[in-house]
Parts: C-alpha cells; sequence; structure tokens
C-alpha cells in the first residue's frame, strides 16, 4: 500500500469510523493508565487494569479452590447478578411505566386545549422540581424495596416523553387534518392514522434519552436508601475510598444503557420504515 492510500485510509469516514472509535477509547485508556502510575493520581481516578480485573472477577465463574473470587469481603459473582438483576428490573420497570404515562397525558392534553390551559403551570411547576428530594417521600410512602426507585426513576422519564408527544401532536399540519376530515374520518381515526405517527418520531427521540434518565432514577434511588443494586455497591465502595470498583460500577451500568438503547433503536428502525434516513432523504 502506497504512502497516499495509506493516508487516504488513515482519514475519517465512513468505511473506518469504527477503527477512529476503537482508536479514540484505546488512547484515553492508555493515557489513564499512564497517569495512574502516580499513586496520588491512582487514589483518586483508579487504574484501567484494576477495573477491567474488577469487572472480569465480577462475571467470571467462581475458583473452586477458594470458593471465591473475593478474599477482601467484595462481592463474588451470584451477588454482583442480584444486585444487577435489581437495578435493571428498576430500570426497565420505570422506563415502561413513565413511557406509557408521558404518552398517555401527552396525548390528552395535547387533544384537549382547555385540560392544557388548566394544568399547564401545575406541569411546568411539577417539571421544575427537583426530582431528587422526591426520594424521601416514595422511601416513606412505598418503602426501601424497588418500589420507591421506580416511582423516583419514572418522574424523570415520564416529563421528557410527555412534552415530546405533547409537541409531536401540535405539529401534526393542519392541511393534512383538513385533509383527512374531508376524507371523513372520525377522531379515533385521526389518533391512529394521523396524531400518533405524528408523534412517533418525538416519542423515540425522547426514549433514547429517558433509557440513561431510568437509570439515573433507579442508581440515586439506591444511593438513598437500599441495601440491594448497583448503585448500593458504589455507595459501599465509596465509603472504603475503592475507586477502582466505583468506576467498575460505572462501566457496567453504562454497557447496559448503551444495551437497552440499542434496544430501542432496533425497534425504532422498525417502526419507523416508513420515514426516510438522513442518507436517503439527501438521495432524493
Amino acid at each position: 500500500m502506497s504512502l497516499t492510500k495509506l493516508l487516504r485510509w488513515l482519514q475519517p469516514s465512513e468505511t473506518n469510523l469504527r477503527v477512529w472509535q476503537a482508536g479514540v477509547l484505546v488512547i484515553v485508556l492508555l493515557a489513564w493508565q499512564l497517569a495512574s502510575r502516580d499513586q496520588q493520581i491512582a487514589f483518586f481516578l483508579g487504574e484501567p487494569v484494576q477495573v477491567v480485573g474488577r469487572i472480569w472477577s465480577w462475571f467470571m465463574p467462581f475458583d473452586m479452590a477458594s470458593n471465591s473470587l473475593f478474599p477482601d469481603g467484595l462481592p463474588g459473582r451470584a451477588d454482583i447478578y442480584s444486585h444487577l438483576g435489581v437495578t435493571l428490573l428498576e430500570t426497565v420497570l420505570a422506563f415502561g411505566i413513565g413511557t406509557v404515562l408521558g404518552l398517555v397525558c401527552g396525548l390528552w392534553l395535547a387533544l384537549s386545549p382547555l385540560a392544557s390551559a388548566i394544568l399547564e403551570p401545575y406541569i411546568k411547576a411539577a417539571n421544575s422540581m427537583p426530582r431528587v428530594i422526591l426520594a424521601p417521600i416514595f422511601a416513606l410512602w412505598f418503602g426501601l424495596g424497588i418500589w420507591s426507585k421506580v416511582a423516583l426513576a419514572v418522574t424523570l422519564v415520564f416529563f421528557i416523553v410527555f412534552f415530546n408527544v405533547y409537541q409531536g401532536v401540535k405539529e401534526v399540519s393542519p392541511v393534512v387534518l383538513a385533509n383527512a376530515r374531508m376524507l371523513g374520518a372520525n377522531q379515533r381515526q385521526l389518533l391512529r392514522t394521523v396524531y400518533l405517527p405524528s408523534a412517533t418520531a418525538w416519542v423515540f427521540s425522547s426514549l433514547h434519552t429517558s433509557v440513561g434518565l431510568a437509570f439515573v432514577g433507579a442508581v440515586v434511588g439506591e444511593y438513598l436508601g437500599s441495601a440491594r443494586g448497583v448503585g448500593y455497591l458504589i455507595l459501599q465502595a465509596e465509603g472504603t475510598f475503592d475507586v477502582n470498583t466505583v468506576f467498575a460500577g460505572i462501566v457496567v451500568l453504562t454497557a447496559c444503557a448503551l444495551v437497552l438503547d440499542g434496544i430501542v433503536g432496533r425497534l425504532e428502525r422498525r417502526l419507523m420504515k416508513w420515514q426516510p434516513r438522513q442518507g436517503e432523504a439527501e438521495k432524493l
């Protein structure tokens, strides 16, 4: 390969995009590892090798000789799956409940101008409220189990979906509505064939953000009062200044969030086949 072709291949493009993305990650990890050779920096930032080792030991089978991966008392394989299962359950429940409530309320208020005008100041006030302060109230109402965490996360997901659905319905073209009514469409048919398709793109746009917020609500709830969950593990590690375990928990949560976001993306592509992609639109 000539130098010109090599330089052309090294330039960022669609064909080598993944290579550049992986390269950025490798550079960051190498810089982090080199910086962590200083013990003072390692105390605050941890060491990538130790973080990877912690994650590896969490998810790999037990050592039959010692019957434990963690002689220092940290959670083993069975424990991490239990903690991760609790956090994922809280996240999925909050994501589903918050999405359904946001979709229903957004459609209702968008199609009911009078109700929207009456409730508008209260909705804005509730959205402006720092939802973290509700965590003690939810703990009092629902206890320290999963439902107090789900309730907190629902308050984060709900408003994102609600405002996007509300705006999506409001953005329906008056010309499309007039044509549908002229063809004899009733309110239910308008909802199914006009309003919902218009709001779908806005909904999926909000769902990508809502995935992360559902995790935030679940983990913050575990921070404030819980005996299970990855947030609880991170809190325990912070109490012992174990920064490597803290970063390991963060990496695990991030990976789970990316998986859920990928599922949402696949569902979006399946349901939004009628909408042309950016590249297709440019060709047209």
